[in-house]
């Protein structure tokens, strides 16, 4: 059995060491009190003449560490496509979070469960179902669309799918009007997240535009994805009602290529390209409201190139403070989703950094070790 020592910075507890061993946290010396630096073992297996139990190896982890990172907002399930992922094609994602850190996922809306590839050394996984839609109101194949009708038997199927999250698009472009409106009348939402809750499932809603967050906010959801059109008072209401926020940084940066896309519907157009010029003062908002947020990156296919670790470094260049950052892709977000952090027992998944990312948000993308269940994977 190896034994890993962390020690340095560890962020997110009052810790100031603490041992991985058997796969899981240690707040002691797992080799017991006669032991508290591994570097007073001699080489005949002893302490001061005092026979220890000797793991097979001693490691030890030295730097800024943080529980694993969550990934909040991504689709490992999910492709842009008439097919769904292949087994093959979710491992892969899944490694490729692993590689950067990224140990723990909520798998935001996919044709797939991502669990059906689980394993050792992968992501722990929150799968939400498929998203729902209404009829040619979202981007196609991603969603089971349904018209108002057939909402709440779609809310029971996708939470009997799901690992207790759902996701519902709020608000999408109406190409009739040539804007973005809500997808559903206000009782009606309402009545979905009551019978989500029902089942003992949370509600995690899409929305872009002002006019869809009223109804959101009236409804009780559980999540809000992206949040643009909040006010800096419906922030607040959100804050004191305990819903979580995603503000997915890095896919909101991208609205001028929407508007571009949307040239057709010159009202959209015009309402993207405002919101993206007020996305830095916006994100600000989220920030000074204190309300609970998570990190998301917003990926399916791309994870590769636009994961995590990127959603973290547009974040802080957006004007996010990195700690509120670190801590919201850390120990606070998996707190708030109820993955563990540093508890006795717990299992070990955590990432280590040489330097300090609250410092160089950078180093994010370049992570010394990685542990899942106990494993040094990376």
């Amino acid at each position: 059995m190896t034994i890993y020592h962390l020690s340095g910075e560890l962020r997110g507890t009052a810790l100031r060491e603490a041992w991985i061993a058997a796969g899981v946290l240690h707040h002691e010396n797992p080799l017991g009190s006669g032991s508290k630096k591994f570097s007073d073992i001699g080489a005949d297996g002893t302490i001061a003449g005092i026979a220890v139990n000797l793991p097979e190896s001693v490691v030890e982890i030295n730097g800024f560490i943080y529980p694993g990172l969550l990934d909040t907002h991504t689709h490992i399930g999910m492709n842009h496509g008439a097919a769904a992922p292949s087994d093959a094609q979710m491992r892969q994602r899944l490694e490729i979070c692993a590689k950067h850190g990224v140990t723990a996922i909520r798998d935001s809306g996919g044709q797939r469960n991502p669990n059906e590839v689980a394993c050792i050394g992968l992501p722990k996984v929150i799968h939400c179902g498929q998203h729902i839609a209404r009829r040619k109101r979202y981007t196609r194949y991603l969603a089971v669309e349904v018209e108002p009708g057939d909402l709440l038997a779609e809310v029971e199927v996708q939470a009997a799918k799901s690992d207790g999250w759902i996701k519902i698009i709020g608000d999408w472009i109406d190409r009739e009007r040539g804007d973005l409106t809500p997808l559903w009348e206000a009782d009606l939402l309402q009545a979905a997240v009551e019978r989500a809750h029902e089942l003992g499932v949370k509600v995690t809603v899409h929305t872009f535009a002002a006019e869809t967050v009223p109804m959101i906010l009236a409804a009780g959801v559980d999540g809000i994805e992206h949040g643009t059109g909040m006010s800096f008072a419906e922030i607040e209401m959100a804050r004191e009602a305990g819903i979580v926020l995603t503000p997915t940084v890095n896919q909101i940066s991208r609205f001028p290529e929407f508007a571009a896309a949307g040239h057709r519907f010159p009202v959209y157009q015009k309402r993207m390209l405002g919101m993206d010029l007020q996305r830095s003062e916006h994100l600000q908002m989220f920030v000074d409201a204190g309300i609970d947020l998570l990190m998301g990156s917003d990926t399916a296919e791309d994870v590769a190139e636009r994961g995590l670790w990127v959603e973290l470094e547009t974040a802080v260049a957006n004007g996010m403070p990195a700690d509120t950052v670190m801590a919201a892709a850390s120990w606070r977000g998996r707190e708030l989703l109820g993955f563990d952090t540093w508890g006795a027992g717990a299992p070990a998944d955590f990432v280590v950094y040489e330097t300090d990312p609250e410092q160089d948000i950078t180093v994010v993308s370049r992570p010394k070790h990685v542990f899942i269940d106990g494993i040094e994977i990376f």
